[in-house]
């Protein structure tokens, strides 16, 4: 497809107030100032946008889609095992159900790509994925499949295990067991390079949980920590840097009290959700500016949505919210597309408007964080979304 006459928003380093955009087999082949637009291939189909803005797919980095199943109960909960406070052998691609509605609602919303996985229940939960949201089979919607491991620290963990008399009571206890785990699979690792080394050596027996945790010592996948409170951030940056994990810090609901300090130990941050209530007491300090705080101190900061909570579809409305509460709009823009892409190691196919990037496009007539305008086409690879 060629599309003609486009306000191209790349975030990248240019953008195209009149150009062009080619695509062809769900990937980007050429964009451009309209005057260096080439001729239609015979056959190729031709859309003239007639100025309208054409942005990248969003990129949610941060939800539960398809975990806990719109308009269900325990039936489509499958978000959390509240059975054990370590469970880093479950997958995310075990149990998503591209069949939820919200999967088509996120899709014509302009969110393209998605990160879901399991909940905070537990401090260790299991690995989460990249997908798109158009599809009916996980196993082909993925970028990728296991693209980090959550853990979680603050009242979540301490609420569900504190009522059935079972560690972690307190936030000692969570990072304990995090710790512990860690350490089992370091000393699980060790074992089996010994065994390689001398194959003579008693290969260690197989271990689920800290064979699943071997990716994230090697920073072959990254640790996502979900914590809110200040001293929570800090005990996760704490654990990151015992164990040298590629570390991304989820929520950080009191970032911007103390923006600088993150600043200054390099993790990024995904914030959100902004459109909810402080309905815990670790939220007591939920600011629509935390974004913008973070990014004028310099820390590397997507916005989420942490669908359920908020419906992924809300996206845009949610960077919205943070321009009100002074973030620059095209930061906000980015923060739901390039830099979501970038903090989640999957900018090589997803987040801008790129020659050899898929083709996941938006198109608006308006403004996409303006609560009246929704996206007047999608595709996704390539393929324009059904509504």
């Amino acid at each position: 497809m060629l599309i003609l006459h486009a306000y191209l928003h790349t975030m990248e380093e240019q953008d195209f107030p009149d150009g062009y955009l080619r695509f062809l087999e769900g990937r980007i082949t050429a964009l451009g100032p309209m005057e260096e637009a080439p001729q239609p291939e015979p056959g190729e189909e031709v859309l003239d946008v007639a100025g309208a803005s054409v942005m990248p797919g969003m990129v949610d980095a941060h939800t539960h889609l398809g975990m806990w199943e719109d308009a269900l109960c325990f039936e489509g909960d499958d978000g959390n095992e509240e059975t054990d406070p370590v469970t880093p052998q479950l997958r995310a691609i075990d149990a998503v159900n591209p069949m939820d509605r919200c999967f088509a609602e996120a899709a014509a919303g302009g969110i393209t790509t998605v990160l879901t996985g399991p909940g905070s229940a537990n401090a260790i939960a299991g690995s989460w994925c990249a997908m798109k949201t158009v599809g009916h089979r996980v196993d082909d919607m993925v970028l990728c499949p296991q693209i980090g491991m959550k853990f979680a620290l603050g009242e979540n963990p301490k609420t569900v295990y504190h009522g059935r008399d079972e560690a972690p009571f307190t936030r000692m206890a969570t990072a304990a067991l995090i710790r512990e785990e860690l350490q089992k699979a370091k000393r699980y690792q060790k074992a089996l390079k010994r065994h390689k080394k001398n194959p003579e050596e008693d290969k260690p027996e197989f271990d689920a949980k800290s064979h699943a945790l071997l990716p994230v010592l090697k920073r072959k996948q990254k640790a996502f920590f979900h914590a809110h409170r200040a001293d929570d951030l800090f005990t996760a940056i704490r654990i990151a840097r015992e164990f040298q994990l590629d570390a991304v810090l989820v929520h950080a609901t009191e970032g911007h009290l103390i923006a600088d300090e993150l600043q200054a130990e390099g993790y990024p941050v995904i914030a959100g959700p902004l459109f909810c209530d402080r309905s815990k007491p670790e939220l007591r300090h939920l600011s629509i500016s935390n974004p913008a705080a973070l990014v004028k101190a310099g820390v590397s900061t997507a916005i989420c949505t942490d669908h359920p909570v908020l419906p992924t579809q809300y996206l845009p409305l949610s960077a919205g919210l943070a321009v009100r509460g002074g973030l620059k709009r095209e930061d906000a823009l980015r923060m739901i597309t390039k830099v979501p892409a970038e903090i989640c190691g999957i900018a090589d196919r997803v987040g801008s408007l790129k020659v050899g990037k898929d083709a996941d496009l938006v198109i608006y007539r308006g403004d996409p964080l303006d609560i009246y305008f929704q996206p007047e086409r999608v595709f996704i690879n390539g393929r324009p979304v059904q509504r």
